[in-house]
């Protein structure tokens, strides 16, 4: 199979935690970024229901204009594709599971938007619907030989996004028109930005600052913005599911912890073409690689929890005297430290700084696991600290 060979289009994670909720809730709302795969899913998923999409100008306009009569047409439920074009629609799907309300799973809501769709759906669907959330294609949804053929630089350069694999269009190409589009429409949609090409530089410093501890004010001087307009902009980075910020683990182990959240982006093929790099050579010594690796780390554990479900329990921990994982889960009084590096070759040092936290955090009593997790394929150990190749979150 040639690297450009689309693949097929193969069972996402979430579908069978979709039917659950589904028999569980009249509504089932999943938000995502945009080309995740959101509508495929809810139509493969759910093929008795009829596909709606707000996105249609007519239908969009039915929707806001007269809601009770688009509603009627589907007296069976239906799939309401990007729902966030018509907010006041859902106070109207509201009274209509009232009316019904040992009727489950008939109404299936997608939207692209995070914050400004899920705000309305608390307020007005409480207790009403499930929300779940679908990234792009995590490793353990692709083809095992089809990844197994590849290096960790191919895949973060490649990315989770389903079109270009599906299509067998380079990542590159597709992603540069998927950045055009999303700042064209998604910016606009979410918040006025006048200045496109100044929030487009906004993203691509972003992007080399991904792994990095955030500082606002430093990333909105280098953008020449003022701090209020970085953190507007950094929202709409999230609300739009290109980047999160992951928080600090607040243990009170010392009093030096560090406060602020780390950057990371949701799609490292994204991620890599806001840096410039479009092959894997590029990517291998690249000044940044260390953090893609990082990034590319998280965002499959993050991924292989919401696509089941889970709500992720993923931090990280840092203070200024070496105590430090680059991702800590905690599991109720269990924790999972783990330090993450790119390369091939364990190195012993590399479990220094989980040894230290490890020691802390048992002399308070908690229940802890220390790994490394790293860019080869063996698997080791670092002063007795079991190093695991990335290939594991495959598994």
């Amino acid at each position: 199979m040639s690297d450009r060979a689309p693949l097929p289009i193969l069972p996402r994670a979430m579908r069978s935690v979709l039917l659950e909720r589904a028999r569980q809730y009249p509504i089932v709302t999943l938000t995502g970024p945009r080309q995740s795969g959101k509508t495929t899913l809810c139509r493969m998923t759910f093929p008795e229901l009829p596909w709606v999409s707000l996105e249609s100008p007519d239908v969009r306009r039915q929707a806001i204009d007269d809601p009770r009569g688009l509603l009627s047409r589907y007296p069976e439920g239906a799939i309401l594709d990007e729902v966030q074009r018509a907010p006041d629609l859902l106070s109207y799907l509201q009274d209509d599971v009232d009316r019904r309300p040992e009727a489950r799973g008939r109404w299936v809501l997608t939207g692209s938007h995070n914050v400004l769709l899920l705000q309305n759906v608390s307020q007005t669907l409480a207790g009403r619907t499930a929300p779940l959330n679908l990234l792009p294609l995590g490793l353990d949804e692709l083809p095992p030989q089809w990844v197994a053929s590849r290096s960790w630089l191919d895949l973060a350069l490649q990315g989770g996004y389903p079109a270009p694999l599906h299509r067998g269009i380079p990542a590159d190409v597709w992603l540069g028109d998927y950045v055009a589009t999303y700042l064209d429409r998604d910016v606009r949609d979410v918040l006025r930005v006048g200045d496109l090409f100044g929030f487009e530089r906004f993203v691509r410093l972003c992007a080399g600052r991904c792994g990095q501890i955030l500082n606002l004010s430093a990333l909105g001087a280098d953008a020449g913005i003022a701090h209020n307009t970085a953190r507007a902009w950094l929202s709409v980075l999230e609300t739009t599911y290109v980047a999160f910020t992951l928080q600090p683990w607040a243990a009170n182990l010392t009093s030096r912890e560090v406060k602020s959240p780390k950057l990371y982006f949701w799609d490292t093929g994204l991620l890599c073409w806001l840096l410039g790099l479009r092959r894997a050579a590029d990517l291998d010594l690249h000044p940044l690689r260390g953090a893609v690796f990082e990034n590319f780390v998280a965002v499959q554990l993050l991924k292989r929890d919401l696509h089941r479900g889970v709500r992720p329990s993923w931090w990280f921990y840092r203070d200024g005297k070496g105590l430090e994982a680059d991702l800590l889960q905690t599991e109720g009084l269990r924790h999972l430290a783990v330090e993450v590096k790119s390369g091939a070759t364990v190195q012993p040092e590399w479990s220094n700084p989980l040894l230290k936290l490890g020691e802390r955090m048992r002399q308070r009593g908690m229940d802890v696991a220390l790994r490394v997790i790293h860019g080869g394929e063996a698997e080791g150990s670092a002063h007795g600290v079991p190093a695991w190749s990335w290939r594991r979150m495959v598994q």
